[in-house]
């Protein structure tokens, strides 16, 4: 099976996954750009590290390694605790401020 698996990956060129990784990673940082919605922020934040994730498979992969594969696993494990304590913080937000919107978060400075 995982012969199968890494034949198939090594039929599509490394190129086209560092492409498509690259287009990923740069809307994820064209959405933290652009938009104010928190929760919006943090999905392009895990666009990010999802872009990423498939770089470090695809190398892993080409090179018949399985460092980057692990490594895969404890950056979706940081991502999902990443987006539990940020939906946790953004909640607590919306209670007190009834928005979501980043720009009203500056209210926080001392």
């Amino acid at each position: 099976m995982v012969e199968t698996t890494n034949s198939i990956l090594q039929s599509v060129p490394l190129e086209h996954f560092i492409v498509l990784s690259t287009l990923l990673f740069c809307l994820g940082v064209l959405g933290i750009l652009i938009r104010k919605n928190a929760i919006i922020m943090l999905g392009c934040v895990e666009l990010m590290l999802n872009a990423v994730n498939l770089m470090l498979a695809a190398f892993s992969s080409y090179k018949n390694d399985g460092n980057g594969q692990m490594l895969v696993f404890f950056i979706m494990v940081v991502a999902a605790a990443e987006v539990a304590v940020g939906l946790a913080i953004l909640s607590m937000m919306y209670r007190n401020t009834r928005s979501v919107d980043v720009s009203m978060f500056n209210k926080l400075k001392g």
